[in-house]
């Protein structure tokens, strides 16, 4: 996918927030289709709950993935940041430190899901309780996220829902 580029010197184009606001809404539908996934009930049917939920972590990793090659790539979001306001530098510290973990979690979910067939389904409560806390993690991350575009750029780019 190709990256959002914004110019140092001048407020994002239109196209540009357009864009990043898609990508933002994919990343939340990818969290919702994990959040849908881990309410289901798991007592009666552990496999589906395992199988589905680790669909659904599995699509969030790409899409994660997506996230950071937009923000972290070479012309990407957190470059322009820095190009146009230096003493933002810190709030991009954390997003990119937070990348790392939430990658990091993302991946030891899905290890986890995938040996999970042998796990007694009132175990799965454990693994239930690390994506839930996996998306609160993420939401943190967006809301920061939103709030340096906003100060950086003085522009709303929404929740994506």
């Amino acid at each position: 996918m190709d990256s959002v580029r914004f110019t140092a010197a001048t407020r994002p184009r239109t196209g540009d927030l357009d864009e990043l606001r898609r990508r933002r809404a994919e990343l939340r539908e990818t969290m919702t289709a994990l959040e849908r996934s881990i309410c289901a009930p798991v007592a009666d049917q552990p496999t589906t709950w395992i199988d589905h939920t680790r669909v659904a972590a599995g699509d969030l990793a790409a899409e994660f993935v997506d996230h950071i090659t937009v923000t972290e790539g070479p012309g990407g979001l957190h470059q322009d940041i820095l190009a146009g306001d230096l003493r933002l530098a810190n709030q991009v510290d954390t997003l990119t430190a937070d990348h790392q973990a939430i990658t990091d979690e993302i991946r030891m979910l899905i290890a986890d899901l995938d040996a999970a067939g042998a796990v007694p389904a009132a175990d799965l409560a454990a693994l239930r309780e690390r994506a839930a806390a996996l998306l609160a993690h993420l939401a943190r991350h967006r809301q920061r996220g939103a709030d340096l575009i906003y100060e950086a750029f003085q522009t709303d780019i929404g929740g994506g829902d």
